[in-house]
């Protein structure tokens, strides 16, 4: 069902590393019409300390998508995912984070860094921070104190009121214009209030998906987060989503079920890979795209669900 995606000039996925890196890979054979647009507000990890250190943007999610569309095997793909171990400065660090942050201290901007990191893997897909500015993401809770960082956000009990960005920052103006020029948005899965969100939180952004006429695709996760968003319907994540936005812009909803059931606006598929129960099929992901989409290909849906 390649050919049926293969209709589309501008495909924009967003969200975090890996659920995004995922859809990306799926997508691969798009080439560099296919654009991914990554949250940078990641406090965990390597990339926090590298944060807390070098006052930069989370490069681990941008990293987990170049990572995802490597060609393998290659050196430089083990390379760039190589971790190092033992109890020295560099523990826990990954050389990917470590290589994005040397290569924006050289260059002009962090884009370049990740277009350099691309170029040297031999990605064609187009990889964009959400916004080449640090940034961390705050939720703001009904008692009105404020929740600050990632990590902590996904510790909450209880489900924030609101979310922000502080400070906030632009969006990387190849973002803006990637919605701009999209034909298709896609939106996850990963982490709703951690992934899904922060690039939402720009009002650039927003603006840009407000005015799309592409349609917009949420893929959900396939099993329940264990955050405060796994409270939330998905009708909730939904209208989470069209608040930032400024208006229903969601077309379809693609959510795993072991029977196909179709929907105005939710649509179930077996998305679950059979190797892997935590991560979704690939190739599945893509027939489910082309089933919701109705691509006027000349197929029976049968055939594009099959």
């Amino acid at each position: 069902m390649q050919q049926i995606l293969n209709q589309f000039n501008h495909v924009v996925a967003i969200g975090g590393g890996h659920g995004l890196g995922r859809v990306l890979s799926s997508l691969d054979f798009l080439g560099n019409r296919l654009t991914g647009i990554v949250a940078t507000t990641d406090n965990g990890g390597s990339t926090g300390r590298l944060r807390a250190e070098q006052d930069c943007i989370a490069w681990g999610d941008l990293r987990n998508c170049l990572s995802q569309l490597a060609h393998r095997p290659s050196v430089g793909s083990q390379l760039f995912e190589y971790r190092f171990q033992g109890e020295t400065e560099l523990s826990g660090h990954n050389l990917g984070n470590l290589m994005l942050l040397a290569l924006d201290k050289l260059c002009v901007r962090p884009l370049e860094a990740v277009n350099l990191i691309r170029h040297m893997l031999k990605i064609e897909t187009n990889i964009i921070p959400m916004s080449e500015q640090p940034t961390h993401l705050v939720a703001l809770q009904a008692s009105g104190s404020k929740v600050f960082g990632e990590v902590n956000v996904d510790k909450m009990n209880e489900a924030p009121i609101a979310l922000c960005l502080e400070p906030q920052v632009n969006a990387t103006t190849e973002a803006c214009e990637a919605i701009r020029r999209a034909d298709l948005i896609i939106l996850g899965p990963g982490s709703f209030l951690t992934s899904i969100m922060p690039p939402l939180l720009l009002p650039c952004f927003a603006k840009a998906l407000a005015m799309t006429t592409a349609p917009v695709v949420f893929i959900d996760n396939l099993n329940e987060e264990a955050s405060p968003a796994g409270q939330f319907s998905i009708e909730q994540r939904i209208s989470w989503c069209h608040q930032v936005i400024g208006k229903p812009v969601i077309t379809k909803v693609l959510r795993h079920s072991e029977q196909l059931r179709l929907g105005t606006l939710v649509n179930y598929f077996p998305l679950r890979n059979r190797h892997n129960p935590q991560l979704h099929d690939q190739a599945s992901l893509r027939d489910a795209l082309c089933a919701v989409l109705r691509i006027k290909s000349g197929l029976p849906l049968e055939t594009l669900v099959s």
